[in-house]
């Protein structure tokens, strides 16, 4: 008898703890769930698709940046260049971005870090084996330095580079120019 009567407290603590527990993980599972990603569309881009969007006549001005996730510049001007995405693209511009990552990071480090910027501008990811071309066909000037910045207007011509960090106030001046001539 004094046995089940030992036994009997102890089985019932026993129970109630873990009870506890399970409740203590159910909850701790809810407050350590993963936060809602955002969704991040990547296109790769040869040296012809490169030249065909830079090249055609469009209706509005197009921003050029290119980038890396390796480049600190780069790491360190987007989100000024994200701020002048939101700013501008209700004002009749188009913003792409062009990162000189390897396709290997297509799903992992590139998306990523646009995820961590709130970028929402279109990207591409420059697949070429041998990017000299392409830089060539955007700019014969440029060496492949990133960042670069190029402001092209609807006829597809250049009206404003920078290689290095850009200077958001220049940019945003020459961009003004242009969104206010629609």
């Amino acid at each position: 008898m004094r046995l089940s009567q030992i036994f009997l407290p102890v089985g019932l603590s026993i129970l109630v703890a873990c009870f506890a527990v399970s409740a203590q993980r159910t909850i701790g599972t809810a407050k350590l769930a993963p936060p809602a990603t955002v969704s991040v569309n990547i296109e790769t881009i040869d040296t012809a698709g490169l030249k065909a969007l830079i090249t055609k006549q469009k209706d509005k001005p197009l921003l050029v940046n290119f980038w890396a996730t390796w480049c600190i510049p780069c790491r360190d001007e987007f989100p000024d260049l994200v701020k002048i995405d939101g700013e501008f693209r209700p004002k009749n511009l188009d913003f792409v971005t062009v990162s000189l990552d390897d396709v290997g990071d297509i799903k992992t480090l590139v998306p990523k870090f646009l995820a961590e910027m709130k970028a929402t501008m279109p990207t591409y990811l420059l697949d070429v084996k041998d990017p000299e071309p392409a830089i060539n066909a955007v700019d014969p000037k440029w060496q492949g330095d990133l960042p670069a910045t190029f402001l092209y207007n609807e006829k597809g011509q250049v009206v404003f580079k920078h290689f290095g960090r850009v200077d958001s106030a220049e940019l945003r001046e020459a961009i003004a120019k242009l969104v206010k001539s629609h």
